[in-house]
């Protein structure tokens, strides 16, 4: 990639090697003979390659190499060093806002009298669109064509803006709908493991717009999710500065019992490391643990990085990761260069050998065979319950005050039964009755053991003469069209669709929110009995209101048993003591009847997924796809932006920017717009599913002649600000202070009026006030969703003061220019008084230094001490501008 300065410093330790005939060049960090390296944690030594062989004493200093080489000294002093990764990956729902970005840096540019074509990707970017298809259709076997149609039909603006990207931009490669879920793609077909770039080799590492970009950790590639507006500026050839972190080593033992899923280890890892505190650290797993684990199993592992808050799950490369790399068609002459280049500057690993075990920041440890059958839930991914004690849980939870583990239904209202009738027949809901069933997501359905282990668990309960009941929505929406290769050619498909597990498309669907509809009879019985419904998916998130808004509790669970959840058709189930139904002959059938083992598992894995499977799929990607190739994309660098479009949408951020920087704006008598407790995700300030007919987003629509059906989601409408705008803070549980019970609604202070959150900031808007956020711990956990910054910043928010910060959500807000605060000393909203009632001011210096504690002084005459979490001096630089694109604009001209 292109860098400015002098020379780079590091040219003396460049080497050359042959294979097979052909000359290759790497900077050998071997030839640096010091012995620090051989100490530094393998995850470390790629960002110390990174930063050695993109040295040009501007972005990448020399110094910036010495911090990284003395990690072991350096690794809880808050040091700042630069990251330049290899490429960038997206997804279309994150893409699509940063194509517009993009479209709208070129208008800006072109305004301030500058060359709108360098606004371009000068770091390679791959964009999958993956989140666009939504189980409209389900138990059917058109409901893939169906639904793909549908969302070709729903999305085809927003996949004509994104096809004039794909010409427009260069250095960007768009991998067309109907491919599979971008981190699946990634790992099978995307990832090189090592650049070959014109003969130079270095290591693959990437940062991408999703917050489950890790998964590729399993795989030995160095990445995570940072936000949209970070990586566009990667994009741009901008370095993420970072603080160096601690790197936690997890070392695996013993062997996983054959009645456990990989799913089950994830989980547990999970809860293990959420209890450890690992936010903002590397995790790197080492221990004879890891050869017992296939990458499928790795990358499942490091796909729920953000679940245990840590920023990479990292599992260096090994003989396993060749053999992956050739199960999945990648050719020889890779693999023997990705061997041979790793092998040279030591970052090829051997599990079972202690010698090679580097220097730690800290060990923890877990041993695989102690791993039991489990779930996490009904409202956060870290909750794990074994499968054992699910129905006592589920009770507890009825039982218990509103919150994380806890619904508060009244003790007479808790047997409530509703009748339905679906199909001509009649059933029963009640609490903890299942109404959606899903295998879906990146987490699982990449993994052939447990995808063929619901295959196998789904013949075995046909065979049982089992069923799942009609009324529940059952899905099966892979990762790539690979699943559906060595599903069909084990055998297992027509038994999955007899449960009701058709494919109904390939992308994250029910996981991301795009579970659909609801049969009518089941909402209404939901919602006439107050039940607490629940769904079951093989994903990653269950966040309240992510999956449907009518299943309050969600669990998390490997495929088979999502399978077994669906065929009990209620979480109140003890799979140790109670029967799943009987046979024909009236012989009750217990779930250990059907469940296949491990080794039943791998040796129809052994014989299934072969290499032509991927290569076949994957060839394909270039060509595109019928529906793809008929749209016409308009032309020219410029996009002509279309003002009655309700998806793409010219946004507002740079419009009044000026060449010059301005002074920092203080906090002067801002009211608290919203006044929030603990672990408010993403999810809650920028939802991604289905749009409320009673919502200001649906008003915005509707007043532009759009009908509810046609409304899509907020996650595919994030190409237009207005309709984003009006989806921040848009989710129907979220619990604010100042009102009673839960929702999207806030008061304005002034007038004692409860009011749709978007309106109450317009109004505040139009007095001319600033309005601030008040928040408890983790503010901004879960996906890493840019607009949970871009939404505030158009509501005119102009600082969050929190206890503590998700990682990537508190980089989103210093890229979009708004201020996160934090309490200092244990402080908190509570045990400072605050009611959110009073207004607030805070003296921000032109001197402004990262960290720099500053006084915040209440319109009651109190006062007290905030941290200001500018981490680094670059993010500080960031700011000044207005926010990072700002700044990229600025550095252009």
């Amino acid at each position: 990639m292109a860098t400015e300065g002098s020379s780079n410093p590091f040219e003396g330790i460049k080497k050359t090697t042959e294979i097979d005939g052909k000359t290759y060049s790497f900077f050998n960090l071997a030839e640096l003979k010091d012995a620090r390296y051989d100490k530094l944690p393998y995850s470390i030594r790629v960002v110390l390659e990174s930063a050695i062989r993109n040295c040009d004493e501007f972005q990448v200093q020399k110094k910036d190499v010495e911090n990284i080489l003395n990690w072991e000294k350096n690794q809880s002093q808050s040091v700042e060093i630069p990251f330049k990764p290899a490429r960038v990956i997206l997804q279309d729902f994150t893409g699509v806002p940063a194509v517009v970005d993009f479209a709208a840096m070129r208008d800006a540019v072109k305004r301030l009298g500058g060359d709108p074509e360098k606004i371009n990707p000068i770091c390679p970017a791959d964009l999958v669109i993956d989140h666009s298809i939504q189980v409209d259709v389900s138990r059917s076997a058109d409901a893939l064509e169906q639904n793909q149609e549908l969302e070709f039909e729903r999305n085809k603006e927003r996949f004509v803006f994104l096809k004039w990207g794909a010409t427009a931009l260069k250095n960007m490669l768009i991998v067309p709908p109907g491919s599979g879920i971008v981190h699946q793609v990634n790992l099978e077909y995307l990832a090189r493991v090592v650049f070959n770039d014109g003969g130079l080799l270095y290591p693959d590492s990437l940062v991408g717009t999703d917050s489950h970009t890790t998964m590729i950790n399993g795989l030995g590639v160095v990445g995570w999710g940072v936000g949209g507006i970070e990586a566009e500026a990667v994009m741009l050839g901008q370095a993420i500065s970072m603080v160096l972190p601690e790197v936690v080593g997890y070392k695996l033992t013993g062997k996983v019992d054959q009645l456990v899923t990989s799913t089950d280890v994830v989980l547990t890892v999970t809860k293990h490391l959420r209890q450890i505190g690992v936010v903002g650290k590397f995790v790197e797993f080492f221990g004879p643990g890891v050869s017992q684990l296939s990458i499928a199993d790795r990358a499942t592992i490091s796909n729920m990085c953000p679940e245990y808050g840590a920023t990479v799950g990292f599992f260096p490369v090994d003989e396993k990761s060749l053999e992956y790399l050739r199960q999945t068609g990648r050719s020889e002459e890779r693999i023997k260069f990705v061997e041979k280049f790793l092998r040279e500057i030591r970052l090829f690993r051997n599990y079972n050998d202690p010698q090679e075990d580097p220097v730690f920041s800290q060990v923890v440890e877990l041993d695989l065979s102690t791993v039991t059958s489990c779930c996490s839930g009904p409202k956060r991914p870290h909750d794990k319950v074994t499968v054992s004690e699910m129905k006592v849980d589920f009770n507890t939870c009825l039982n218990n005050k509103i919150g994380f583990k806890g619904f508060a239904i009244p003790p007479d209202k808790q047997s409530t039964k509703v009748p339905i009738v679906f199909d001509n027949q009649e059933y029963v809901l009640s609490h903890g009755s299942v109404v959606i069933a899903a295998i879906t997501s990146c987490t699982n359905t990449s993994n052939p053991s447990v995808m063929l282990g619901a295959g196998v668990l789904a013949k075995k309960a046909v065979e049982a003469g089992l069923s799942v009941k009609p009324y529940i929505k059952t899905s099966l929406s892979p990762g790539s069209g690979v699943v559906t290769y060595y599903l069909r050619d084990s055998g297992v498909t027509p038994y999955l669709e007899k449960l009701g597990f058709d494919i109904v498309g390939y992308g994250c669907m029910t996981c991301i929110g795009n579970s659909g509809p609801l049969p009518e009879p089941v909402s209404e019985a939901i919602e006439k009995g107050d039940l607490v419904a629940c769904g079951v998916l093989s994903g990653n998130r269950n966040f309240e209101g992510r999956i449907h808004p009518l299943t309050r509790a969600n669990y998390l669970a490997s495929p088979p048993l999502v399978i077994a959840y669906a065929l009990a058709g209620t979480v109140l189930i003890d799979f140790e003591k109670d029967p799943l139904g009987t046979n024909p002959e009236g012989k009750l059938v217990y779930l250990r009847d059907i469940w296949p083992t491990r080794e039943e598992i791998q040796a129809v894995e052994k014989e299934i997924v072969v290499p032509a499977m991927f290569t076949d799929v994957y060839s394909r990607i270039q060509q595109g796809n019928k529906r793809w190739n008929s749209l016409v994309a308009p032309e020219g660098q410029l996009y002509p932006w279309d003002d009655k479009s309700t998806y793409i949408k010219s946004p507002p951020f740079f419009e009044k920017m000026g060449k010059d920087v301005s002074k920092p704006e203080s906090i002067k008598d801002a009211h608290v717009l919203l006044n929030l407790g603990d672990s408010v995700t993403t999810d809650h300030i920028s939802p991604a599913g289905s749009i409320a007919r009673n919502s200001p987003a649906a008003r915005y629509l509707g007043n532009r002649g759009l009908t509810p059906r046609e409304f899509n989601s907020y996650g595919s409408r994030r190409g237009n600000d207005a309709v984003m705008a009006r989806g921040t803070f848009a989710n129907i549980r979220l619990v604010n202070k100042f009102l009673s019970k839960a929702g999207p609604r806030t008061r304005h202070i002034l007038s004692g009026d409860e009011m749709d959150i978007f309106d109450a900031a317009e109004r505040y808007q139009k007095e001319g006030r600033q309005v601030i956020i008040l928040a408890g711990k983790e503010y901004g956990s879960g996906s890493s969703r840019d607009w949970a910054a871009k939404g505030p910043w158009i509501l005119g928010i102009k600082a969050v003061i929190a206890e503590s910060y998700e990682r990537i959500h508190r980089s989103n807000l210093v890229g979009m220019g708004i201020i996160p605060f934090q309490y200092v000393g244990g402080q908190t909203a509570d045990s400072l008084g605050l009611t959110g009632t009073e207004t607030f001011s805070i003296d921000v210096p032109d001197d402004l230094k990262a960290g720099q504690e500053l006084q915040v002084k209440l319109s009651d005459g109190r006062t007290f001490q905030v941290k200001t979490r500018f981490d680094t001096e670059v993010e500080l630089t960031y700011f000044r501008h207005g926010g990072i694109l700002n700044y990229m604009i600025r550095r252009m001209l």
